[in-house]
């Protein structure tokens, strides 16, 4: 049975590097683009709750972008700190930022896409720019991420940060998160007009507002705690032009402090993202562990075999890993003789976060709890 399910598991791992070495190329990175500095206003969206911590210094990076055809909305999401004040206080900073400040969270919507929601309402810009509350930008981002869209005639592009890390394993997390989006999401597809693959990446989501009404705004999406995706994807099943580009020095973001955050983190998605179904929790469950911690075991086998396919699947995960990790990341490829143990930390991840949205009997973000049937419901939508 091994045999089998390793032969199995070499020839995804032959198939999925032989895709991202061409899909990799249809990546471009922001920072190759050619800076504009004029061109048409562009609203900046912030939800933030909770973001004494970041909100300052964030919208303080975006103030000093050499593109100055630019709007903020500012929206504080029933905010229990200093985020609030902080907001008035870059308002008072920068005639061109606007404050809005939601005290009551409307029924049958998520927090977060209410509150962008709420700032699309009060923008002007031809451009709107969804971007989090924590995301840092060299002065530069804006003027070559509005040349790249304006030059490529695109209704839609998101751009992979720099996910920085500190601890060690939090950084082998991250890397290992970021190696099983790219092979199980393959979003270079987002860049082939014939593919249906659609992508959305929190961090930075900039549209046209004519596209971002056509697909119906986060109306459609309201009880997703995966919004970002979700815009990318309505995007592309609309026919509109989307791309993905990487922008590692351009924009970056702490995902989290430290491992343990990360997975509370996680437990707002990761169970949506499998569309709240045990089945593919337990297929993702088993998917992971043949495939990524198995062969580092058998690979000391007996069975010569078993032992040779074993190396194959290693050599050829290390592979694609170091592909995906030199693309996506400035983490160093030696991060990979971490993989099955941040495997088996991923594969806890989606239990706990399974196990806790069942017990809890929905999500908690934020301090505010979303109930399993009204999120399934929204789901199937």
């Amino acid at each position: 049975m091994l045999l089998i399910l390793l032969s199995l598991t070499l020839m995804i791992w032959i198939v999925a590097t032989i895709d991202a070495s061409f899909g990799f190329r249809r990546l471009d990175s922001l920072e190759k683009a050619e800076a504009a500095d004029t061109g048409p206003m562009l609203s900046v969206i912030v939800a933030a709750r909770n973001e004494e911590e970041h909100i300052y210094q964030s919208v303080h990076t975006q103030l000093s972008q050499t593109y100055k055809n630019v709007e903020w909305i500012l929206v504080n999401d029933r905010s229990e700190d200093a985020t609030g004040k902080l907001m008035n206080n870059l308002k008072d900073l920068d005639k061109r930022v606007n404050v809005i400040h939601i005290e009551r969270l409307p029924e049958g919507w998520l927090g977060k896409n209410n509150a962008l929601d709420k700032g699309y309402k009060q923008a002007s810009g031809k451009l709107i720019l969804f971007t989090d509350a924590d995301v840092m930008y060299e002065p530069e981002a804006f003027s070559k991420a509005v040349g790249y869209f304006e030059k490529h005639c695109l209704d839609h592009m998101t751009a992979a940060p720099n996910l920085s890390a500190k601890p060690f394993w939090l950084k082998s997390f991250v890397a290992f998160f970021l190696f099983g989006f790219s092979y199980y999401k393959r979003p270079w597809l987002a860049n082939n007009p014939r593919s249906k693959t659609g992508i959305g990446i929190g961090a930075f989501n900039m549209m046209t507002r004519s596209a971002y009404e056509k697909i119906g705004t986060h109306e459609q999406i309201k009880m997703r705690p995966d919004d970002d995706l979700q815009l990318g994807m309505k995007v592309k099943a609309a026919g509109l032009r989307q791309r993905i580009v990487t922008a590692m020095t351009l924009i970056e973001v702490e995902w989290y402090p430290s491992l343990k955050e990360a997975l509370a983190g996680l437990e707002k998605n990761t169970f949506a993202g499998l569309h709240y179904r045990i089945s593919m929790v337990l297929f993702s469950v088993f998917g992971v562990f043949v495939s990524q911690v198995i062969p580092f075991f058998t690979i000391f086998s007996e069975n010569n075999a078993l032992a040779l396919l074993s190396a194959a699947n290693i050599i050829f995960l290390a592979i694609l890993y170091s592909m995906v990790t030199k693309k996506m990341t400035r983490f160093s490829p030696w991060l990979f003789l971490a993989l099955p143990f941040t495997a088996m930390l991923f594969i806890f991840s989606i239990i706990r976060a399974s196990y806790l949205t069942f017990k809890r009997g929905g999500i908690i973000w934020r301090g505010t709890k979303y109930t399993l049937s009204e999120l399934r419901k929204n789901d199937l939508k």
